[in-house]
């Protein structure tokens, strides 16, 4: 009897020594974890835009003739009504004078009706001839003024014919490409060149239709979005001067589910040229979003997860949805509450259900360190 309490009892020192080898056999590691912060932000969203002048025209022969002389040169800036090009066509004076030779000659056949209508009166008044006689009379006169005033028309409509040999700037601004040389041979409607007043320019550019009506629900209602605007140019630079967002197309494209905006921006020193490509960076305000760090998450088949700690500082991966990028963090739109801890640093290493010990890194903290790293890079 003795033999078997001692065998119970060594049973159990034996039993209670394996589970303290088993205890003693887990690693807790370190881990820095921190928790979501919620906080008002601004986003910056960028979209591929358009750059055209303000006004932008085509200069064009409205006659026939040859290109005799070019008195501006590409890329040169010029003033309203100066002359651009001169094409000479002789037909032209030949046809002012003759249309003048005519008026001339209507004129005398005026003067002799009323001359003759002069008469007829003078002998309806003696009664020498009858009142038929005089409304003759007075028929060849209206009739002959009739033709004065056609002659004039005539004469006139040659005169601005010819004016249209001198071809002047319609508005002051940078002339384009001259694509024909003094001498060519030029047809009516011929391209001589173009001009582009670029005081000012639009930027228009596309979002979709969800955007739109985000954009159009926060000016409205919280006056959380601005119309002012930053444009990046090609180079990547800032445009020296902001803009502001004037309109929006009238319809959404079915085929792409945009709708075009439209911002105008200030070109004072006309760096910006027609035709020009940049962006336009659109700023949104966020109220409460609530952030993350980036490099806290992972993603498995397009879903962002984290780890999360429970209160026993166990580790289970979560999923959530994300709703911006921002630089470095997330706005997380569902999946987490700022009272969860997610492990920040290290999350290559961590298994699903593993023990942790928790350092607790605050938000702020990582801001600080990441925006340290972005001015040393």
């Amino acid at each position: 009897m003795k033999k078997l309490v001692l065998a119970a009892v060594v049973c159990s020192f034996l039993a209670s020594c394996s589970q303290k080898d088993e205890k003693a056999d887990i690693v807790v590691e370190n881990y820095t974890v921190t928790s979501p912060v919620v906080v008002d932000t601004f986003l910056h969203t960028d979209y591929v835009a358009e750059i055209n002048a303000v006004q932008n025209v085509e200069i064009r022969a409205r006659l026939k003739g040859y290109l005799e002389k070019i008195y501006i040169d590409e890329g040169k800036y010029v003033q309203q009504g100066q002359v651009l090009f001169s094409i000479n066509n002789p037909e032209l004076k030949e046809e002012v004078v003759k249309a003048k030779a005519i008026v001339r000659s209507m004129l005398t056949e005026l003067k002799a009706a009323e001359l003759d209508l002069n008469n007829v009166k003078k002998l309806v008044d003696k009664n020498v001839v009858s009142k038929t006689e005089l409304e003759l009379a007075q028929n060849k006169v209206e009739l002959a003024s009739a033709k004065v005033e056609e002659a004039q028309a005539n004469e006139s409509f040659a005169k601005i014919k010819l004016t249209y040999t001198q071809i002047k700037a319609p508005f002051s601004g940078l002339v384009n490409r001259i694509p024909n040389k003094p001498g060519s041979l030029i047809e009516d409607g011929t391209l001589l060149t173009t001009i582009s007043k670029n005081d000012e320019v639009f930027a228009y550019f596309d979002v979709s239709e969800k955007e739109y009506l985000d954009y159009a629900d926060n000016l409205k209602t919280q006056k959380t979005a601005s119309p002012q605007v930053t444009l990046l140019l090609a180079n990547g630079e800032e445009h020296d001067f902001k803009g502001r967002i004037e309109t929006s197309e009238g319809e959404i494209d079915q085929s792409t589910g945009n709708i075009a905006f439209r911002a105008r921006f200030a070109n004072p020193e006309k760096i910006l040229k027609h035709g020009a490509s940049g962006k336009v960076r659109l700023l949104q305000r966020y109220r409460n979003a609530m952030l993350i760090p980036q490099k806290a998450t992972f993603e498995i088949q397009d879903r962002i997860y984290v780890y999360v700690i429970d209160n026993k500082n166990k580790v289970k991966s979560r999923a959530i949805k994300t709703t911006k990028r921002l630089p470095h963090f997330y706005i997380v739109d569902s999946g987490l509450s700022i009272d969860d801890r997610i492990i920040y640093d290290g999350i290559q290493n961590v298994k699903e259900g593993m023990l942790v010990n928790p350092q607790f890194l605050t938000m702020s903290k990582i801001a600080k360190e990441l925006s340290k790293n972005d001015s040393i890079k």
